[in-house]
């Protein structure tokens, strides 16, 4: 492990934490916005835990890919990148622009606080 993954690791935390707390809260869009910043972090600590680049990239779906060819399962299906990956922009942007529409609650914020809480289980034992 290097200092450099166990940092990426501890930020992915703090992300997670926020986000518990925002879904908790009623914050729906600020759990989403921290579970993807949760989720992207563990898989940089996880690609860093392994001695792989990685590339300046928001994609789930990119990062995991990149995992699976290292050899990593990050107990991630598609379909949980590709709603990380689509989660990103209209969680961090107000409607009204080129964005689709996008109404966070609380379902989907506890749906993805368990996705986050899956690849932080997956990838620790690389990270400690």
């Amino acid at each position: 492990m290097t200092a450099e993954a166990h940092n990426w690791f501890a930020y992915a935390d703090e992300n997670l934490a926020v986000a518990r707390l925002a879904l908790k809260s009623g914050y729906y869009n600020a759990c989403l916005q921290n579970i993807q910043q949760a989720v992207e972090k563990f898989l940089k600590a996880a690609l860093l835990s392994k001695n792989a680049t990685f590339e300046k990239t928001h994609s789930i779906e990119t990062l995991n890919r990149q995992l699976v060819a290292v050899g990593v399962d990050t107990q991630l299906t598609e379909e949980e990148c590709e709603l990380l990956d689509t989660i990103y922009l209209p969680s961090k942007y107000p409607m009204g622009s080129a964005l689709p529409d996008f109404n966070p609650d609380e379902e989907i914020g506890q749906q993805c606080v368990e996705i986050a809480n899956k690849v932080r289980q997956a990838v620790q034992p690389l990270i400690t």
